[in-house]
């Protein structure tokens, strides 16, 4: 299933774009709710407030679950590109630091109140039915692709144990930054094997651009028809596939990667 709405070319993720939606209700319901004593403002102020405690407390507690692997570049902790959050810590946090202000600033409590629980409410919803069903019922695909040196693989002979398959490209800036993070993974995690399937791309331009980099990638794929983005309808790179030992389809992630939220996917590939 695609898991992006793509608008020429930007790919912006369901679960972004549902984080999008759930604010601009929180706004909308509490601005209206406050228009009656032309509190509006006021009530917009307080919620901005809240939004961005609740967004400083799901970035924090993602880092303190997955501190260690900040450890080598301290600063990635303000990198929120890599989509790192625990949303039940924003939430819960944004809820106690509006029921705090209940006495405080009573006029707006209610509006502020029923904003927070109509956003609340559209984000677990929407959470649910994307958790529920993007990655239902779909496995490792059985394509042939080829390797660097012109042997054809199939995927599905990467079962027996976690597969991580890696949708990448030369020209893509997001691709680029994220290689070295999956090719430290690749050397950690030997009970996991790890695929970079280039997309629509030739093996010499392919084979320059890794020697340039020197990133000793193992599993180098080459998907010049794009095979596995029209398996899986994606059309946004780089987009990370991550399947249980059975083959199985666990969660996939569309975007670069960080160390945090790698181990993150690969917390949740392992588990199962």
């Amino acid at each position: 299933m695609n898991n992006a709405l793509i608008l020429g070319p930007l790919a912006l993720p369901y679960p972004l774009l549902l984080v999008f939606v759930a604010a601009a209700l929180t706004f909308f319901v509490g601005k209206r709710s406050a228009q009656k004593g032309g509190l509006a403002s006021k009530v917009e102020n307080q919620l901005w407030i809240t939004l961005l405690i609740g967004l400083i407390a799901a970035r924090l507690a993602f880092v303190w679950e997955f501190h260690s692997a900040y450890g080598v570049s301290p600063l990635d902790v303000l990198d929120i590109r890599d989509g790192g959050w625990s949303p039940v810590a924003g939430f819960t946090v944004a809820w106690l630091f509006a029921l705090s202000q209940k006495n405080r600033l009573a006029a707006l409590y209610k509006p502020v109140r029923s904003a927070l629980l109509t956003g609340s409410v559209v984000w677990f919803i929407g959470a649910a039915a994307l958790s529920g069903s993007a990655d239902a019922g779909q496995e490792l695909p059985a394509l042939s692709l080829t390797s660097l040196t012109g042997q054809t693989m199939e995927l599905t002979s990467f079962k027996g144990q976690p597969v991580v398959v890696n949708l990448w490209a030369t020209l893509c800036p997001p691709c680029v930054r994220e290689m070295p993070v999956l090719r430290q993974a690749q050397i950690d995690h030997p009970d996991v094997t790890f695929v970079f399937v280039n997309q629509r791309e030739s093996v010499q331009k392919v084979g320059t651009w890794l020697s340039s980099r020197q990133l000793g990638l193992r599993n180098v794929l080459l998907d010049t028809q794009g095979q596995v983005s029209t398996a899986f309808q994606q059309r946004a790179l780089p987009t990370t596939l991550f399947f249980d030992a059975a083959g199985h389809l666990v969660s996939q992630r569309i975007g670069g990667l960080s160390p945090a939220t790698l181990a993150q996917e690969l917390q949740k590939t392992t588990q199962k």
